[in-house]
């Protein structure tokens, strides 16, 4: 039997004001955030440094719980999926991306500008968050 599987992403600050944005294969050309599937064993945050690790190199720090969503058979999604989407925010110290096959384009802007972006609705809502907290 299918069940839902146990996503993590997050919304990387730069430290000086930037946000990190990325435009996936699996979004249909949406713009979102990093992430990925929780392994067996794996916390959340352990979940979510390994995906920004290996997706874009980047060391994750201040790594805090956000929102909790869910992705049940989103048409922004490549295929059909069920997922609980487990949002934090962290920081890098570092903005040298080191992009894996799954990164198409990424960009480091204001959370103003990540408004502008045509992004899946779990990151628009996610930016919408950081935008209340930032206010």
């Amino acid at each position: 039997m299918d069940r839902p599987l146990v996503c993590v992403g997050a919304l990387v600050s730069d430290g000086v004001g930037r946000v990190l944005l990325a435009r996936t294969t699996k979004w249909r050309g949406l713009w979102g955030v990093p992430g990925g599937k929780v392994e067996w064993g794996e916390t959340l945050e352990d979940a979510v440094a390994r995906e920004f690790r290996e997706e874009t190199g980047l060391i994750l720090t201040d790594i805090r719980y956000a929102q909790t969503q869910q992705a049940v058979l989103s048409p922004e999604f490549h295929k059909p999926s069920h997922m609980l989407l487990f949002d934090f925010f962290a920081r890098a110290d570092q903005t040298e991306i080191t992009p894996n096959e799954e990164i198409a384009e990424w960009a480091w802007v204001t959370l103003a500008e990540a408004a502008a972006y045509p992004l899946n609705t779990y990151t628009r809502t996610l930016v919408k968050l950081a935008q209340q907290e930032d206010g």
